[in-house]
């Protein structure tokens, strides 16, 4: 039993020593069962205790070193070793100094530059050893590495995106500027470029010190749950982003006023992730601070200088912005200026200017019609546009993905109008008065809703059927051209080409595969026969459009990419979900109807062929032949070819179509297999069939594509497509595939 050896307890005890020597003779320790079993252990000789248990050293609280000579040399022994922290190549805080010490020697990089795989976005200039002398070693510049976390997952491209964005948000490419597009198309990983880019800022500098005290990053509505999940992914934990999807106005406000309100190197969340609507209904909150960058993704819809959004964006206090848009050019080039304009303002002059400057030289030069010495100074505006531009511009296309990603073959397919579509088409054509406002060069509201009409045919009957009723415009008598006994409560296949192919598209399919497939329309009437359909052929589907609520969206998208869900069909209306979702649980899509804006198509187009897809992809446009879905897709070409020009810098494209002939909508050419390969004057095909290698003197190497391989049956690749074929020789096809790129014959 130990007792205290304090002055007071000793004289406390004095008095009682002999009663207390007395009391301790006669006291006996208690005897339990397992001292009595120790006890007969040792009477016995044996033991059952471990031979590798040790018995405890008895404790004293005595000095051993009682030389004062030896006590101090002791003592000197412990001091003369430094602390360590018992952690591999630890080497202490960088950032922040501990406890008022200051700390001796150079400042170090946050992570090792020299380490294998490091990637450097800023080195320190090399110095001679006589201004190593004379440099404050406080202030002495440091590397910037992205963290290992992320640097190991970078694919080389993306490598080169984030070294990219780094220079041009640090002001390092262009001098008072600290903005850039990133305009890699879809499915190259911008999304964890921007992500690196933010955590890089958010935590160094070359200043040893971070860049930026909060980020902010803007997306649809759809992308808020995504962009959480995906710094989840990446960073692990190691930041918590404050995302607002919904709520209440008071309850947004309040948490905009604590994110702005946050300060100092240790802000708890520094990223905000919300949506363009919300964004612009609570812009004043955010504007009251600064925010050190500003991301926005799906960036084309600030294509328009004079909406709301746009306004309220480039009113917040952040000098460094990140513009995210995998189609940067969607109609025009004024457009392509409101996107440049924003991240990096005068870059390009005034609005004005460069419509005088820049566009009406480079439009006119890319006209079918335009003289040699209109395109010789468009093409001399174009280098001059591309060459301030891409100093802030990063493009990288989808070719880069052959590498990463499975084959994945697009394939265009015309398909013909059914008798019915038919009649139907050319009596509207009669009696439609708008045709003649078109055709004098005026597009009134009624010229619209015609377009839209004629597009509603070429997807189905049932869609202008309640207008066949009503003998609106266009369809007075058309009511008799229906079956007898025609009734829009059941879909009828046969009625419409395209539904006629698509029905044995997703049979065939069915039958002979476990593949999934993604259906996209512009029209929600067209997903309502899309489910008519489904349920007559009882396949299960699930369905995304405008009136799903963005948490129940990310559900589904979930549930459909797992390989054990039992849906075969995933629908999806363009409009409400065509950017950004990932459906690499199916590896078939068909695009069943054009818009006018090739982005659209094109973001729709890339859900399949994404990061995580393993199987071959198979993408189908279905087009009414000789219509005026073939214009669209005609029109959607030369936007196209625009785009290719400033953005891609392709010299070669070729000049397939007139202005002036993009304004025939209101036509319909029934001897035709392709209006538009008619147009592109291809020399591949010889009497219908495909001839490869092409003659000498083709021109074929177009933009288009879609229709470098033209063929009969004895062309088709895609085992589905062929048993359609087979089936119903109602289409012919077009097809652009990624094999050659990858080498395979």
């Amino acid at each position: 039993m130990r007792r205290s050896l304090a002055p007071s307890q000793l004289a406390k005890r004095k008095a009682g020593d002999e009663d207390e020597e007395e009391e301790e003779e006669d006291w006996q320790p208690p005897t339990g069962r397992k001292r009595q079993k120790a006890a007969a252990e040792v009477e016995s000789g044996e033991c059952y205790r471990s031979p590798f248990r040790k018995p405890l050293a008895p404790l004293t609280n005595r000095p051993q070193c009682l030389d004062s000579s030896q006590h101090e040399a002791f003592i000197r022994s412990i001091l003369s070793k430094p602390f360590k922290v018992p952690i591999p190549n630890y080497k202490g805080p960088l950032g922040l100094r501990s406890l008022g010490v200051k700390r001796a020697g150079l400042r170090g990089p946050l992570h090792d530059p020299f380490e294998e795989g490091a990637l450097v976005l800023y080195e320190p200039p090399v110095l001679s050893a006589h201004d190593q002398l004379k440099i404050d070693k406080d202030k002495a510049p440091v590397h910037v590495v992205v963290d290992p976390v992320l640097s190991r997952v970078l694919r080389p491209h993306q490598r080169e995106g984030v070294k990219f964005l780094w220079d041009c948000v640090t002001s390092r490419r262009i001098p008072g500027s600290h903005g850039c597009i990133m305009a890699d198309e879809m499915g190259l990983g911008k999304t964890l470029q921007c992500i690196t880019l933010m955590w890089t800022l958010l935590r160094q500098s070359p200043d040893c010190k971070p860049e930026i005290e909060k980020a902010v990053v803007v997306s649809p509505s759809s992308l808020v749950r995504n962009w959480y999940n995906e710094v989840e992914k990446w960073l692990g934990g190691r930041i918590q982003p404050l995302a607002i999807d919904g709520g209440s106005k008071e309850e947004i406000d309040r948490k905009l006023a604590g994110f702005m309100s946050q300060h100092g190197r240790r802000v708890p969340s520094p990223i905000l992730i919300i949506s363009y609507e919300t964004f612009r209904l609570h812009a004043e909150v955010l504007q009251k601070g600064t925010v050190g960058l500003v991301i926005c993704d799906e960036g084309h819809r600030l294509k328009n200088s004079e909406n709301q959004t746009y306004q309220a964006l480039n009113s917040l206090n952040t000098p460094r912005r990140v513009l995210i848009s995998g189609t940067p050019i969607q109609n025009d080039l004024l457009e392509y200026f409101s996107l440049v304009h924003f991240v990096n303002s005068g870059i390009l002059g005034t609005a004005q200017e460069f419509k005088r400057h820049f566009e009406m030289p480079i439009l006119k030069g890319r006209d079918a019609d335009a003289s040699e010495a209109e395109r010789h100074k468009g093409e001399e505006r174009l280098k001059e546009l591309i060459s301030i531009v891409n100093r802030c511009l990063i493009r990288r296309t989808s070719d880069i993905l052959s590498k990463y990603l499975p084959v994945k073959i697009e394939q265009v397919v015309c398909c013909r109008l059914t008798p019915l579509q038919t009649e139907l088409y050319k009596n509207f054509l009669k009696q439609a008065k708008p045709v003649e406002e078109l055709k004098e060069g005026k597009i009134s509201v009624s010229s619209l809703s015609s377009i839209t009409s004629l597009k509603k045919l070429c997807n189905h009957p049932a869609l202008i059927y309640d207008k066949c009723v009503e003998e609106e415009e266009g369809f007075i008598g058309a009511l008799g051209l229906f079956p007898s006994g025609y009734s829009t409560k059941s879909v009828e296949p046969q009625l419409s080409g395209k539904m006629l192919v698509l029905d044995y598209i997703l049979a065939v399919t069915k039958s002979t595969s476990n593949d999934k497939v993604v259906l996209v329309s512009n029209y929600t009437q067209t997903l309502d026969l899309f489910e008519k359909l489904c349920r007559s052929r009882r396949y299960l589907y699930v369905r995304l459009d405008g009136t799903m609520s963005i948490k129940k969206r990310a559900k589904i998208v979930e549930r459909f990419n797992s390989p054990s869900s039992p849906e075969f069909i995933f629908m999806l209306s363009s409009k409400a979900g065509g950017c950004g979702l990932n459906l690499i649980g199916a590896n078939r899509l068909v695009m069943f109807d054009p818009d006018w804006n090739p982005a659209n198509d094109e973001q729709a187009m890339a859900r399949v062929w994404r990061d995580g897809q393993k199987k071959m992809c198979f993408i189908y446009r279905l087009l009414s032949t000789g219509t005026i879905e073939e214009k669209i897709f005609q029109r959607q070409t030369h936007k196209k070819a625009l785009s290719s020009c400033v953005v891609d810098e392709e010299q070669d494209v070729e000049r397939h179509f007139s202005l002036g002939e993009l304004k025939e909508l209101f036509t319909l050419n029934e001897t035709t297999t392709s209006d538009t390969h008619d147009k592109i004057k291809c020399r591949r095909c010889v009497n219908g069939h495909q001839v490869r290698p092409p003659p000498a003197g083709s021109d074929c190497t177009s933009d288009l594509s879609q229709w470098q391989h033209c063929a009969d049956r004895r062309g088709l690749q895609d085992p589905v497509l062929r048993a359609a074929w087979d089936a119903a020789v109602t289409f012919t096809f077009h097809h652009h595939s990624h094999e050659e790129q990858r080498g395979i014959p």
